[in-house]
């Protein structure tokens, strides 16, 4: 009788487990010590993937292409001698897909501030494998520690106007653990806002009383002047 199948190990012999687009990743399993005539089977989330025979004491080697995101996900193999039933599984390898990010967006709610003014800067890649991190800058000076976001949510700081200098150009940048993606974003400039002189309210409501002033001074006049000349005739 063959020796007893123990649980097969399935270890990860080329590629990583963050992968890209068309990315090729080979996996082995073996069953230890084994005997010849053994039957491999690997499966992604319990469907067959694919299926070796083996006569001697070497690993299957089962090669794959990440097309797509459906290809990620956990995969595991089974060892089992042909025309047996049962079989033992092997622990589970999990892939994660990679996408590179977009250009961040950098915006705030308003686009005008005064001095003396807290206002609101975020930054915001639509696409991208997470966790994505951002930077942000005014002119070439970053002016926050990097935000390491794990939702796919805008990455935020705040900041206090409190000269004509901090009305600046701000940028932010994003990346994530795909190669060579840092993306910026676009300029954001903060407009100053007109501030109004307390007395400007002042000075319309004295020029209004002075227009009705002189607009009932008009309108009396054919009632006194008149009159008056008539009766010095």
């Amino acid at each position: 009788f063959p020796e007893m199948l123990s649980n097969p190990k399935l270890v990860l012999v080329q590629g990583t487990l963050n992968v890209v687009m068309k990315q090729n990743v080979t996996l082995s399993c073996l069953s230890e010590p084994g005997s010849p005539l053994v039957r491999y089977t690997l499966f992604k989330h319990n469907q067959q993937v694919s299926a070796l025979n083996r006569s001697d004491l070497s690993p299957a080697l089962f090669t794959l292409t990440i097309s797509s995101a459906s290809d990620v996900g956990e995969y595991k193999c089974k060892a089992e001698y042909n025309n047996s039933r049962g079989g033992k599984y092997s622990n589970s390898l999990n892939f994660t897909f990679l996408e590179p990010i977009s250009k961040p967006v950098l915006s705030s709610p308003t686009s005008q501030a005064k001095k003396g003014q807290n206002v609101t800067l975020s930054c915001f890649s639509e696409n991208g494998s997470l966790p994505i991190t951002y930077l942000f800058f005014k002119g070439t000076q970053n002016i926050s520690p990097q935000k390491t976001m794990q939702k796919k949510e805008a990455a935020e700081i705040f900041l206090f106007i409190n000269s004509l200098s901090d009305f600046g150009t701000y940028k932010c940048k994003a990346n994530n653990s795909f190669p060579n993606t840092t993306k910026y974003s676009n300029s954001f400039n903060f407009t100053l806002a007109e501030e109004r002189s307390h007395s400007q309210p002042l000075i319309i409501s004295l020029g209004l009383i002075l227009l009705l002033l002189l607009i009932g001074f008009a309108l009396a006049i054919p009632f006194f002047v008149i009159p008056v000349y008539k009766a010095s005739e």
